[in-house]
């Protein structure tokens, strides 16, 4: 089977499966709350679809690794929802405290319904994530249940750290490298990484065969984060789906950006005047051509998708569908720059 054929086989059981949660959690009288949790998860309004659902990445891969350690997958559908819908309560808080207006191509719940309401909404999917690992044990034994929510509980503690950092250098007059890796350690890669044990884990894979599927993880979310970077600034919009001048307009620290102004030349200088604007877009992306740093991204997300890959290999020594599946599945989320 082809990482295509997983995906067609996985997707339609991970949707009923969040659907279920979400509408079994609505009773009477909460229309309209319910209303935000279908249109955030891109089933209902305007520019409903495939396109305003996203593509499941984090559920796909935690099946996958259930799959290539020889458990049941289906068993695993449980975590696997629970992750995704972690994955979409940070999602709705962060377009409120980045304040964007679109995701997917379509307004976000806050600038629709409101600040409050999208909060309120957020919080819900936080609490419909640990409520739907909780009730996973009509396919999971108690202790693989335990096991996978004190991870979820953990992985949750990052990616809220990591988007607190991140928050603070949009302050901090001084942000390093260092700085920036712990960030995108816990605002992207923690849940990738989490994604990639748990499936081990509910396959009943071993210790060490389980943290090779999490440093896997780690090693692919730091890449993808670094590739994400990278078309923030040089991507192509039609593929991307968002604007490659956001994050230099909204003085974004991403790491070709840091990179830059660790060097402290001419794109130092325009950045810290805050003098950046559309007519001199394309000539601060030149100075950072200049300086290296499109070529730095790109080597280091080269690296940690090689990175990746070796772990990958450990955790698969020989070979299967799924494996192939999942490999095929890293380059596709760290080969983006077209």
């Amino acid at each position: 089977m082809s990482l295509l054929n997983y995906s067609e086989l996985f997707r339609p059981k991970i949707e009923d499966y969040l659907h279920q949660v979400i509408d079994q959690s609505n009773p009477p009288g909460y229309k309209e709350l319910k209303s935000m949790l279908f249109y955030h998860m891109g089933w209902e309004g305007e520019g409903s679809g495939s396109r305003a659902q996203g593509k499941r990445i984090r559920p796909i891969i935690l099946l996958l690794c259930t799959e290539i350690c020889g458990g049941n997958w289906e068993a695993a559908l449980p975590i696997a929802a629970a992750v995704e819908l972690i994955h979409n309560f940070s999602l709705i808080h962060d377009d409120i405290e980045d304040q964007s207006l679109t995701r997917h191509g379509r307004p976000t719940v806050w600038s629709r319904w409101g600040i409050a309401q999208a909060i309120n909404t957020g919080d819900l999917m936080f609490t419909l994530a640990f409520q739907t690992a909780a009730l996973a044990s009509g396919s999971m034994e108690d202790k693989l249940i335990l096991e996978s929510e004190k991870i979820l509980f953990h992985t949750t503690e990052k990616l809220t750290r990591g988007q607190f950092l991140d928050l603070h250098f949009e302050q901090s007059e001084q942000t390093s490298l260092d700085d920036y890796w712990l960030m995108i350690e816990g605002k992207t890669a923690a849940l990738i990484s989490a994604c990639a044990e748990l499936g081990a884990l509910i396959a009943g894979a071993d210790h060490q065969q389980q943290k090779y599927f999490r440093d896997f993880g780690r090693s692919l979310g730091l890449a993808f984060q670094v590739v994400d970077d990278w078309l923030g600034i040089w991507g192509n919009p039609e593929q991307t789906g968002k604007s490659n001048d956001s994050d230099l307009m909204s003085y974004k620290k991403t790491l070709p950006v840091l990179h830059s102004l660790a060097r402290n030349g001419e794109f130092a200088k325009r950045w810290n005047k805050r003098s950046i604007t559309s007519e001199n877009l394309s000539e601060l992306e030149q100075m950072l051509i200049k300086d290296g740093s499109q070529n730095f991204t790109q080597d280091n997300a080269e690296k940690l998708t090689i990175e990746a890959m070796n772990f990958l290999k450990s955790a698969c020594p020989v070979e299967n569908d799924a494996c192939l599946a999942l490999e095929e599945l890293a380059r596709t989320l760290t080969q983006r720059r077209r």
